[in-house]
């Protein structure tokens, strides 16, 4: 499914995380032309270093080098040219990228090719109109599309918003409490007089107050005023909106007509009062868990998007962007239409959470499963590399059914390899992981594009770890929304991959009910294709609510339960939760873990909370448990 391309034996590696996007796209780009003919060239692209820890994996021979730009020179000569994007064309980014792959070049600027020597293959400045995405993309897919490979696909944004260092932000309204609905919602005008001295404009941000537990910033509409005067009034998510959205990339539109962002993200504004301005005011309703800040700095600037465009240039791939509503959502249809069953969509799509829901379930109705890969580095060296992947099933630890609270806890976002490679590492690697039962999700398809992270987690799992599939096995999907002649295709495909891994679990999506915005839960069609293809014992649904059990076709399925904030909130969640069981019998219950704001350590403080009634155990013995409970 996921092709390599040979084993690394010898790396030059380097330390990119200091170059400006336009370097590390020509450096990656650089190393997806290089690593086609076997794995040479391996960067680290953040001050975080996500990628160090997995170098020693490789198993190759590693020379570091200072300068990466270096290397450009050592392998100039086994890239045919250079494909000149357009810095007025963000998307140029992405069609200098299929060019790449065709025709064996870099991306780059014409001052870089000039720079490094390289020919000009393709001039891509002045091609396109910035201000038709639909156009850029409808020429790739008629000229470049019929040379590409049709085994993968790929979204990826083309430009990423890099923060400014040193700038100076001032405090202009927070809220102290958790807010978790739209009880505080209201208009609260903000004086921003003191930003009048900037000659760049005033610019205002929205974050969470609360980064821990989701429901930050929302902000239905926004009034600004000069001395009196109204000079801009906008509803989010509508055109009026555009000119003063300075970085939206981080934050959604949600179905009140609202933009909000959750955890770490943020949305800015800038305002731009006539010269002379006394005083600038701004009339925002606003709710949730809100913080705002403002400055005079451009607090961000604008650069392209380097990541994974080594797997997409090796592989030959078309590199497209393309909001999954509208006109650009009728573009994606016809991509996705032009693909076999089981082909897999490496990236991800645009508009946060709504762009996820969308997106995916676009796919899934083209028969196209999701690899969220748009951060993963080096994927043409982690592909190639020998590891041993277990295929055995860890054994199951003994246990006998009693009238207990059972509760299960899983650990999300394993479907998505970038947060295996990255945020998994962290926190897999904190001390307190094995001191509670708990199991996490991973992608089965790290077996081909990441075997030694896979064979990591494996290696260093405790008694009290279980790796369980990510939704929804064999890459992220709604197998609702799969066509009912297709949907074989893929929990087969699934099948083959759990058997590949060891997994006998499954954490679940589905696609939303239009009426409520919620999840529909499997129907006996789809539970029946896993039951006959995949060989698993249990799947837990992406629920929330936790009040979903079925057991059509023999295979149990059960709704996760996900209680918000850290331990102490989450226990008293759960108590008030089985207010209503008399002790009688058992109760199940899959509680969800964020893997975003908890850590091993913050399950090693919940574990404590939940004496009697509850009992934690892993996801194995809890699916034993509920099929001794159901009689089989």
């Amino acid at each position: 499914l996921l092709p390599n391309f040979g084993r690394p034996t010898r790396l030059d590696y380097a330390d990119v995380s200091a170059l400006h996007g336009n370097d590390q796209l020509l450096l990656t780009t650089l190393q997806g032309v290089v690593n086609r003919r076997g794995p040479r060239l391996y960067f680290n692209y953040n001050e975080e270093n996500f990628d160090v820890p997995w170098l020693d994996s490789t198993g190759a021979r590693v020379t570091r080098h200072d300068n990466a730009l270096d290397l450009v020179a050592r392998y100039r000569r086994e890239a045919r040219g250079a494909i000149l994007h357009d810095p007025d064309v963000p998307d140029s980014v992405n069609v200098a990228t299929t060019l790449a792959g065709l025709e064996g070049a870099v991306a780059a600027t014409a001052e870089q090719a000039a720079e490094h020597g390289f020919t000009t293959i393709t001039d891509l400045r002045g091609k396109f109109d910035p201000d038709d995405v639909l156009g850029t993309y409808r020429w790739q897919l008629d000229n470049l599309f019929p040379r590409s490979t049709h085994a993968l696909l790929s979204g990826l944004p083309p430009t990423r918003t890099v923060s400014v260092e040193d700038v100076r932000w001032r405090e202009v309204a927070r809220e102290t409490e958790r807010i978790r609905d739209s009880s505080n919602r209201g208009v609260r005008t903000f004086d921003l007089s003191q930003e009048l001295s900037g000659e760049d404009g005033v610019y205002l941000r929205f974050q969470d107050s609360f980064g821990d537990d989701g429901w930050g910033a929302s902000v239905g509409a926004v009034t600004v005023k000069a001395d009196g005067k109204e000079i801009a009034s906008f509803t989010p998510g509508t055109d009026a909106e555009t000119p003063y959205l300075f970085d939206g990339l981080n934050s959604s539109i949600g179905d009140k007509s609202n933009r909000f962002s959750d955890g770490g993200g943020y949305f800015v504004y800038r305002f731009t009062p006539p010269a002379g301005t006394q005083q600038l005011t701004v009339d925002v309703d606003l709710w949730n868990q809100f913080l705002v800040t403002a400055t005079t700095t451009a607090p961000t600037r604008v650069e392209p998007f380097p990541y994974f465009r080594d797997y997409t240039v090796a592989m030959r791939a078309m590199v497209f962007w393309l909001p999954p509503s509208g006109q650009t959502g009728e573009l994606l249809d016809e991509i996705l239409s032009k693909v076999e069953p089981t082909t897999p969509y490496a990236g991800w799509f645009s508009n946060d959470v709504a762009g996820e829901w969308g997106g995916v379930d676009r796919a899934s109705q083209h028969a196209v499963e999701v690899i969220p890969a748009d951060y993963y580095m080096n994927a043409t060296v982690h592909a190639g590399v020998r590891a041993e992947v277990s295929d055995r099933v860890p054994p199951r630890p003994r246990a006998t059914l009693r009238n207990r609270v059972y509760v299960t806890l899983t650990v999300g976002e394993g479907d998505n390899i970038q947060y295996c490679q990255r945020r998994m590492r962290q926190i897999w690697d904190d001390n307190k992981r094995g001191e509670v039962p708990t199991n996490w999700t991973v992608s089965p398809l790290l077996a081909e594009i990441g075997p030694a992270i896979l064979a990591y987690f494996q290696r260093t799992a405790t008694p009290n770890d279980l790796l369980i599939a990510g939704p929804s096995g064999a890459g992220y999907t709604y197998p609702g929304s799969w066509p009912e002649e297709a949907l074989d295709a893929y929990t087969k495909l699934t099948g083959r991959f759990l058997r590949r891994t060891g997994m006998d679990l499954v954490y679940a999506y589905n696609h939303r009910n239009e009426e409520d915005d919620g999840w529909v839960a499997f129907d006996e069609r789809i539970v029946r294709s896993y039951k006959k293809n995949t060989g698993l014992r249990g799947i837990i649904q992406s629920w929330e609510t936790g009040d979903l059990q079925i057991d059509p076709a023999g295979l149990p399925v059960i709704g996760n339960f996900m209680p918000q904030g850290k331990a102490q909130e989450y226990r008293d969640t759960l108590v008030k939760h089985i207010e209503g069981w008399d002790g009688s019998k058992p109760l199940f219950i899959a509680g969800a873990v964020n893997a975003w704001n908890w850590t091993p350590s913050d399950i090693a403080e919940l574990g404590p909370l939940l004496g009697d009634p509850f009992e934690i155990v892993r996801g194995d013995v809890f699916f034993k448990l509920l099929g001794d409970h159901l009689g089989r």
